[in-house]
């Protein structure tokens, strides 16, 4: 993972969600890295990620994270996504923007998410 850009990795990360494999997700993390979802409190360490992760995807097929655009300045990648979780009897959609902060090792140290809680809410629970 060093040799790659920012933006490969985040782009990389990005499609490790398909098969929602935590353990392939996880592996991008640098073990002290931090994940915040914006509407929520942050976790730091890669099991508090990893428990974080599980919550949102227990009973999920499929994830989808359709970058619509993304940007680098030095380590930091800025991602417009389009989140798709995918079930067997629905598929919400969410506009998601991302921040991903990158290390010399091709490893996320940091993670923040912005969205509407309440539309994701909303769209799971109808």
């Amino acid at each position: 993972m060093a040799t790659d850009s920012p933006i490969e990795v985040v782009t990389r990360f990005c499609a490790a969600w398909t098969e929602v494999d935590v353990d392939a997700i996880c592996a991008f993390f640098a073990p002290d890295a931090t994940y915040h979802n914006i509407p929520l409190d942050p976790v730091q360490g890669v099991e508090a990620i990893r428990a974080t992760i599980e919550g949102f995807t227990g009973g999920v097929d499929r994830i989808e994270f359709r970058i619509v655009n993304i940007a680098a300045g030095g380590s930091v990648v800025l991602t417009e996504r389009v989140d798709a979780f995918i079930t067997a009897a629905r598929t919400v959609e969410l506009p998601v923007m991302g921040t991903f902060e990158v290390d010399d090792a091709g490893r996320i140290t940091a993670w923040r998410d912005y969205f509407d809680l309440n539309q994701f809410l909303s769209q799971m629970n109808a």
